[in-house]
């Protein structure tokens, strides 16, 4: 996963450019991680020396900037888009610039909100309102944000995630080393940091040290940070000289330090080690984020806060104190109390040291990389290029070999007419494509003489298994292997590319198609009606065939009619593999010959298969290899997955397109497809598009490196329903940035 961040940067000064670095660090570590990148905003008159991570800058007033930054972002193709927004860091009315960058985006968008206003004016609003359908998540660092976006912004609660700002991993210290080791070692120390200005109510601690001395003496109010930039464009120090003039009218210098610069985080991490008590005497209640005050929580500093929204959640469990807005007297009597109180005091740091681990930046973005994947998992990818690469590799002049070792085929297991009858049918749907055409021209006759030869006249039923030695190990396959195998020679037989092919088809079709009506299985038949519905077309007055998929679909049916219940809508009493196909035999036989009641229940049933194969996040997660619970049926085995069931699903749903527009059935298709590359459960891709290879399954832990006959297949067929999908219903139009706010990233007509 490559993961591209927007926002401010160091060595800018300000609270936005420190998280980005911070979180950018952090993602960079986690596993499935393979590059991230930072584009940063200067802003004017900033000029920066930025560190190799930062990819990109954009001057905040430079509009055309914005969309460079996104066309830059989509080149690179990385795979999600992590903006921080906060007013003020991004240029145009209220920040609007930001919006053309979104509008470009290739990659799902997860957005954090560092400010989310509950009386915000016009421009804000659409602003945030914008962001908001854009983005596939909103992160928000307290619950009183998710609350203001839900019930302000009418926003998706599902959508909306809170994480906390994280924090540094640092052990749990008394402040004395750092006292000594910074100059303070006589003094219990107050502390306020980051940057300057009039909002963070550093007037009233002043005011509050008259009170403290009175209890403590020897008590320094320490205030770290330089001043805003923002506010030292506009007035200089102004504000810094009416707090030091504020200090002398008080007598209180000597006891109130102004450090006056921006410190990297080695120092302020040993500031922070040495206070006794951190003070965050903000004036206004609507401060949603504070990362001083999450640093300072998490060093296990007592903390003293007026009740902002911030300090309010992360308090309310007593490891900090709260007082009034713009209440000297009540802050410098708190401050005093727990100065007083070394039992207290120490108390209270370690239960916020405790309380803050599940906020150390490697759990914080622990957090935003599964919001990444999740994002990740919902995108409908371009689809990829054919590639019939591996497909030639695993077949020799007798036909495909069943498996392989990684990518090398394995020649002692031979082969079976199972895939060789999938390989046939992949030839058919790929034919009269020019790029593909030579190797298919080379390949059909290869198959087609694989399943001649598999033909046993004198049992009428077709063998599946073969040694590598071209020696038969069986003189009869199962039912689901002749079922299969009619299905290819059905597809072959309305072949219009080879007439002769075509010809040969039909023929052994004929002789093969009387065993079936004395077969049991489900999926026999399903294979078989799958084959009719092809043959039929070219043979419309073969009445034994018709009379034979009359027969096949009515057993189908009744066998769906005998096992559904109110919440088992199947065929059988469990799933097992290639599942999809009954629905999808159900569902062309009825549309074919006219049964509604036939294509009802096959959409019937694939409503209720489609519902048990979609993960909770919403991608496709197949039924896995052990099928469901026989007793309980409660919900089925979610590994190991394989390929097939992710084709079944596709052409099923592709089958109900055509006949029902009620869901959205080619999106279900394409949710179904990208469990191929890497829309599931591990977020890993199964194919390689170079070659057209397909691992052989995904495990609990890991995908299944080898890439046999039936993996491959599987894949290719899907590709090459969905190609012809994709351009009989070529995505719609849709509003710049809408696309992110659906379940899959397609809006499709």
């Amino acid at each position: 996963m490559r993961v591209a961040f927007v926002g401010n940067a160091l060595p800018r000064r300000c609270g936005i450019a420190t998280f980005t670095c911070d979180l950018e660090l952090a993602v960079r570590h986690l596993p499935g991680v393979a590059q991230t990148a930072i584009i940063a905003m200067c802003d004017p008159g900033g000029q920066y020396a930025f560190p190799p991570q930062v990819r990109w800058s954009v001057a905040q007033e430079d509009r055309g900037g914005y969309s460079a930054a996104a066309d830059f972002i989509n080149a690179q193709g990385f795979d999600v888009v992590c903006l921080q927004h906060e007013f003020g860091i991004y240029g145009g009315e209220a920040g609007d610039y930001i919006l053309d960058l979104i509008a470009k985006l290739d990659a799902p968008l997860v957005t954090t909100l560092h400010t989310v206003l509950d009386q915000p004016n016009a421009a804000q609003r659409r602003v945030i309102d914008t962001i908001i359908a854009a983005s596939s998540r909103i992160v928000v660092m307290a619950r009183k944000g998710r609350r203001i976006l839900i019930d302000h912004y009418g926003a998706d609660p599902a959508k909306i995630l809170v994480i906390a700002h994280g924090i540094p991993e640092v052990p749990l210290v008394l402040p004395q080393y750092a006292k000594e080791k910074l100059g303070f070692a006589h003094h219990r120390i107050i502390l306020t940091f980051g940057l300057i200005s009039p909002n963070k109510g550093i007037e009233t601690m002043i005011e509050a040290m008259l009170v403290v001395l009175a209890t403590a003496p020897d008590a320094l109010y320490v205030v770290m940070g330089a001043t805003h930039p923002a506010l030292l464009r506009a007035d200089g120090e102004a504000y810094r000289d009416s707090l030091r003039a504020k200090v002398t009218a008080l007598g209180l210098d000597g006891h109130v330090v102004f450090i006056d610069r921006f410190v990297e985080r080695p120092e302020l991490l040993d500031h922070i080690a040495m206070c006794d008590v951190y003070v965050t005497p903000y004036l206004v209640e609507a401060q949603m984020t504070s990362g001083t005050l999450a640093y300072s929580h998490g060093l296990g500093r007592p903390v003293v806060s007026t009740p902002y929204w911030h300090a309010a959640e992360l308090l309310e469990d007593g490891s900090g104190l709260l007082v009034p807005f713009g209440d000297p007297d009540r802050l410098g009597l708190a401050v005093a109390d727990l100065l007083a109180n070394d039992e207290t005091r120490l108390a209270m740091g370690r239960k916020a040291y405790v309380a803050s681990r599940a906020m150390t930046w490697a759990n914080t973005a622990a957090r935003y990389g599964q919001a990444f994947l999740d994002v990740r998992r919902h995108v409908a990818f371009a689809l990829p290029t054919m590639a019939l690469g591996h497909l030639a590799v695993m077949c020799d002049d007798t036909g495909l070999f069943q498996h392989a070792v990684f990518g090398v085929p394995d020649r002692h297991h031979g082969y079976c007419i199972d895939d060789n009858a999938r390989a046939l049918l992949l030839c058919c749907t790929l034919g009269g494509r020019a790029m593909t055409q030579p190797l298919i021209d080379s390949l059909l006759p290869r198959f087609a003489a694989f399943l001649q030869h598999g033909w046993n006249p004198g049992n009428q039923r077709f063998r599946n298994f073969m040694g590598y030695d071209r020696r038969w190990l069986e003189a009869t396959g199962s039912e689901d292997s002749h079922g299969r195998t009619m299905w290819a020679l059905g597809i072959c037989a309305g072949y219009r590319e080879d007439g002769v092919m075509a010809q040969w088809a039909s023929a052994l079709f004929t002789q093969a198609l009387p065993a079936v009506a004395r077969f049991t299985s489900p999926r026999a038949w399903a294979f078989t009606l799958l084959g009719l519905k092809d043959y039929c077309l070219a043979h419309p007055r073969d009445e034994i065939a018709l009379r034979q998929r009359s027969n096949l679909a009515e057993r189908l049916h009744q066998r769906l009619q005998a096992c559904e219940t109110a919440d088992w809508v199947w065929f059988e009493d469990r799933l097992t593999y290639d599942n999809a196909r009954l629905c999808e035999a159900l569902i062309v036989t009825g549309r074919a010959v006219g049964r509604e009641d036939w294509t009802q229940a096959g959409l019937r049933a694939l409503c209720w298969l489609v519902e048990r194969q979609t993960a909770p996040a919403g991608y496709f997660r197949p039924v896995g290899s052990q099928g469901f619970l026989l007793v309980s049926r409660s919900a089925p085995m979610p590994f190991d997955q394989q390929p097939i069931e992710a084709c079944a699903t596709v052409a099923a749903c592709l089958a109900a397109m055509a006949v029902d527009a009620s869901r959205p059935w080619l999106t279900e298709a394409h949710k179904a497809f990208a469990w191929f590359t890497g829309a599931n459960d591990l977020g890993l891709s199964l194919i390689d598009p170079l070659d057209g290879s397909c691992r052989d399954g995904l495990h609990p832990d890991r995908a299944n490196e080898n890439r046999g006959a039936e993996s491959v297949l599987a894949y290719l067929l899907a590709l090459a329903i969905m190609e012809q999908a994709t351009q009989a219903h070529p995505p719609s139009t849709h509003a710049p940035g809408m696309l992110a706010s659906l379940p899959i990233q397609l809006l499709l007509s």
